[in-house]
């Protein structure tokens, strides 16, 4: 039986802030298998984004065992933690991070220059996820000729063409208007039935009802982790 894809035990990760300490994590444990799309939600300062750096390989725990499909990552080295971020796992950001001066389809190919991928194979692989997105048509623009929906897809993608294991979501919607974000989660529950494993920070009701899992924080701890049916629309097809 495969190893959970996210197995978190007893992370803690504190915070000297003046002479204060902060607990932003105390003792938390979570398992997220192959395939969940989890949303994780809880007031500034409840922990939840310090959590999602640390299941990100951004950052490490003071104390507590990280696995990652049932490797030990927060003891590999810079290199390597490098390595499973560029490989492993698609970062998509509240302000979308694309590089300003550069095409949809370059801003793309980023994780697989920094891979080692040869530029035919980058080419082809990074037009292949703008078209499981829905913007082939858009590779050649910049994120200037893009409205904020497009430049999400672009993040997207970018998150996308290296084939990771996981989707992390940090505000994903953050910077839209309601009908935009509402075809941004409706894009990655699509991602999701087609296998993706997402997790998604947010604070927003609507946006945590497309998943099927809910963990509500507070002051550094899971205060509820439930189940629901999630809003996921049935596939129509690569890039709907």
């Amino acid at each position: 039986m495969a190893p959970p894809l996210i197995d978190a035990q007893a992370l803690t990760k504190t915070y000297t802030m003046g002479d204060q300490t902060v607990h932003a994590l105390r003792g938390v444990s979570l398992r997220i298998e192959a395939g969940e799309f989890v949303a994780i939600m809880g007031a500034s300062g409840s922990g939840k984004s310090t959590l999602m750096n640390i299941l990100g390989c951004l950052d490490q725990p003071a104390s507590g065992n990280y696995l990652l499909a049932g490797e030990a990552v927060q003891h590999l080295a810079p290199d390597a933690l490098a390595a499973v971020r560029n490989q492993r796992i698609g970062f998509v950001f509240q302000q979308f991070n694309l590089l300003a001066r550069t095409s949809a389809l370059e801003n793309v190919e980023l994780p697989l220059v920094y891979a080692g991928v040869k530029a035919p194979e980058r080419h082809a692989r990074a037009q292949a996820a703008l078209q499981r997105v829905g913007l082939a048509e858009r590779a050649a623009h910049t994120p200037a000729e893009l409205s904020g929906g497009q430049q999400q897809r672009v993040a997207i993608a970018r998150a996308l063409v290296n084939q990771p294991q996981l989707i992390l979501a940090d505000e994903p919607t953050g910077a839209l208007d309601s009908h935009t974000s509402e075809d941004i989660m409706r894009l990655l529950a699509q991602l999701n039935a087609q296998g993706m494993t997402v997790v998604l920070v947010t604070h927003e009701n609507e946006v945590a009802a497309w998943a099927r899992r809910r963990i509500v924080f507070r002051d550094g701890a899971i205060l509820e982790d439930v189940a629901q049916p999630g809003l996921a629309a049935p596939v129509q097809g690569e890039g709907a």
